[in-house]
């Protein structure tokens, strides 16, 4: 029997054995069974299959044998119908260059000129990518890609520009450690978790729709203190009966794909909270319906069962919704560097700020533009892939307890 070799140094030399071809059955452990009498030390491999085409790449330590290797690798390939290639080479086991990013790439439809251009866009920051793979085809095409050699900072401000201009959202996290601890995301919920403004719902019954409606794009645009034009909006309510807001709760239509979003945090061991500049009359239900966590809201006066166009406590504005991400992430002992914070409008810009990794969700400027990653598809569940999870994941747990189901997406 062959003596192992010893540990290889960074300029040792190496072989890098690729099979190419029909994917089959059996071809990975043929390979490596076949390589076990050369004595050799298997330092990388990777493995890919796209529409049935397998790649099997394995960077081995040189044997003594290299003739016997290469034509054992040529024989196994043959046997499979696969073409193969040996090359030679110095070590590989080091780590990766500084500047390891995570960068996520999402299109409906995904062109290949967008994907040209933020290739570019990271080799001219310097960086080379490593890997690439598909997350999702559903609901989105979305696509990561793993770089190393550029500053993740860069990359997000050169990437983001590159993405708006493609017509495609892109999301940049540093690639480290941390990545994969995040434990707690806070979610916004008037057009986030949400379709619509509950405002509005609520002033439409007291026939002030318009002039509601305009406040609340001018406060979401960051035009007004977010505070003053809660006031100002809800002193449109005074009159309305206690009941319209059962009513109004009864309308609430969620966003697509939130309450996959939800249930997939939920399997994964996040604690899931909503912040809300709206009112907890009527975001309460909807919060105990998706058994959320952590609830933090705004609360209409009552008197003698009707509205009386004031709110009472804290107002949950721009300082408040910052100031409730960081209790929820006390009270279950999260770092804030491990939070997650997604919203939509200009009152989000402290708490996302605030966050480990912010997300604007369809958003307005002001608020794409501190975010660390911008999403433009109105569908929540692309949260996810920006977290490193996968439709096919997704769909796998769902199918377990039977949750699976796909909404057909209407072409343009």
């Amino acid at each position: 029997m062959t003596e192992p070799v010893p540990s290889l140094h960074f300029t040792d030399p190496t072989v890098l054995v690729t099979l190419t071809g029909p994917d089959q059955s059996g071809v990975t452990t043929r390979l490596f069974r076949e390589l076990e009498p050369f004595g050799v030390e298997v330092l990388d491999v990777e493995q890919l299959v796209v529409r049935g085409r397998l790649m099997l790449s394995a960077l081995l330590t040189v044997p003594g044998d290299v003739a016997g290797l290469e034509q054992t690798a040529l024989d196994v390939g043959a046997g499979f119908g696969l073409e193969v290639t040996v090359e030679h080479g110095t070590g590989d086991n080091r780590a990766r260059r500084v500047g390891r990013a995570q960068v996520v790439v999402l299109g409906a439809p995904l062109r290949p000129a967008a994907m040209a251009a933020l290739a570019q866009g990271i080799k001219d920051d310097g960086g080379n990518i490593d890997r690439i793979v598909r997350m999702a085809r559903y609901p989105v095409t979305a696509i990561r890609m793993e770089v190393s050699g550029a500053d993740p900072d860069d990359l997000q401000a050169h990437l983001a520009a590159i993405a708006h201009e493609q017509g495609v959202d892109v999301a940049v996290q540093e690639n480290g450690i941390l990545r994969h601890a995040q434990r707690l995301v806070v979610m916004d919920v008037d057009s986030t978790l949400i379709q619509g403004e509950v405002i509005e719902m609520l002033a439409d019954k007291a026939g002030a729709l318009a002039a509601v409606a305009e406040v609340t794009e001018a406060a979401m645009r960051g035009e007004l203190d977010f505070a003053e034009s809660l006031h100002k909006r809800v002193a449109t309510l005074a009159g309305l009966p206690a009941e319209v807001l059962d009513e109004v709760a009864d309308q609430i239509e969620l966003t697509p794909g939130a309450r996959t979003t939800i249930r997939t945090l939920r399997r994964l061991g996040y604690h899931c909270g909503i912040v809300s500049g709206g009112f907890r009359q009527v975001i309460e239900p909807l919060a105990h319906d998706l058994m959320m966590d952590f609830v933090a809201a705004n609360e209409l006066e009552i008197v003698d069962g009707k509205l009386t166009g004031r709110v009472v406590g804290q107002v949950i504005d721009r300082p408040g919704k910052a100031k409730a991400l960081r209790d929820f992430a006390q009270q279950v002992g999260v770092p804030m560097e491990q939070t997650v914070a997604v919203g939509d409008g200009a009152n989000d810009i402290d708490m996302l700020s605030a966050a480990g990794l912010g997300v604007a969700f369809n958003a307005k400027p002001a608020l794409r533009e501190v975010a660390d990653a911008s999403l433009s598809h109105p569908y929540l569940d692309t949260v996810l892939f920006i977290l490193g999870v996968t439709r096919g994941e997704i769909e796998a747990a769902d199918a377990v307890d039977g949750t699976a189901r796909r909404v057909e997406i209407p072409e343009d």
